[in-house]
């Protein structure tokens, strides 16, 4: 009998939590202040101008010395308002993150993303790249001098709601059965196959089931579910990923809580209506279509 679940199985460290949830009330995590987050700026590539004498700068982006905690230097992170909304304003000239103050857990988190038209060194000749980054933890620019350890929902150009194990883990996941996919530059990549029989070992980037991009710069609906140490990937209403059995690695217990982030990464992009939900259980729809193990 086949199963019609999304699995993916994975271990990660995860050290401190805090439940920031107590209210159990909806939270809107987007104001004009961004007083929700804290921002980290990562290594300007060599071509970003008007910097301050001595600002370290570099070709290779995930090494060297990053701008730092609070350091936006050139206002990559912004907010404006539209129409009453708050609307963040991803530049993508540096690597970064907006960073959640608070660890979180058990929740729905629910955004309208669209991508801009400008992109940035060294990503000039590469797909729009950004990310939202859950269950963060560790120092600041841990991961390319730019990152906190997380699992991260994709947000690339044709790659929305795709998994990536962020932060050198040396946790191995158990993924379902990987379909080999040659694509033009004859690489061979996993694509995630939602009616997968068995599970295999695998590792890294694991691509989503289906694709469901709206158009280049119309709106997209991106959400996240987590239910302790399993979470759901959902992009414009279908399920593409589930992350299941997420564990630390290091005292052997559910990774169940962390913080948000938000990235930069080479391509200007917008997000708005950022709202995390306190949940106890996954919606009916998901608890119909997913079977976790």
């Amino acid at each position: 009998m086949k199963k019609t679940f999304y699995g993916l199985a994975l271990m990660f460290l995860f050290v401190g939590s805090i439940n920031a949830q107590k209210k159990k009330k909806p939270i809107e995590l987007l104001d004009k202040n961004l007083s929700h987050f804290e921002k980290w700026i990562g290594v300007p590539h060599t071509s970003v101008k008007d910097l301050p004498d001595g600002t370290f700068q570099a070709d290779i982006v995930t090494q060297g010395t990053p701008l730092g905690l609070n350091n936006d230097l050139k206002n990559i992170f912004t907010t404006t308002s539209e129409n009453g909304e708050v609307i963040l304003n991803i530049s993508g000239e540096i690597y970064g993150c907006i960073s959640t103050k608070e660890n979180y857990s058990n929740y729905h988190l629910s955004t309208l993303f669209r991508w801009g038209d400008k992109k940035w060194a060294p990503r000039l000749n590469a797909k729009r790249d950004t990310g939202i980054l859950y269950h963060s933890y560790g120092d600041h620019g841990r991961f390319w001098k730019t990152w906190k350890t997380a699992l991260e929902y994709q947000v690339q150009e044709q790659d929305l709601g795709d998994f990536i194990p962020l932060g050198g883990n040396t946790a191995t996941p158990k993924v379902g059965e990987p379909v080999v996919e040659i694509r033009g530059d004859f690489s061979k990549v996993k694509k995630f196959d939602p009616n997968s029989e068995t599970y295999s070992s695998g590792n890294g980037y694991i691509q989503a089931a289906s694709e469901h991009d709206a158009p280049h710069g119309e709106w997209n609906l991106l959400e996240i579910y987590v239910v302790g140490n399993d979470a759901v990937h959902v992009v414009n209403g279908e399920i593409v990923m589930v992350v299941e059995n997420a564990m630390n690695p290091e005292n052997g217990k559910p990774l169940t809580e962390g913080q948000i982030q938000i990235q930069s990464e080479a391509a200007e992009c917008y997000y708005k209506q950022m709202v995390l939900t306190p949940i106890k259980k996954f919606p009916r729809f998901i608890r119909k279509q997913v079977r976790f193990k």
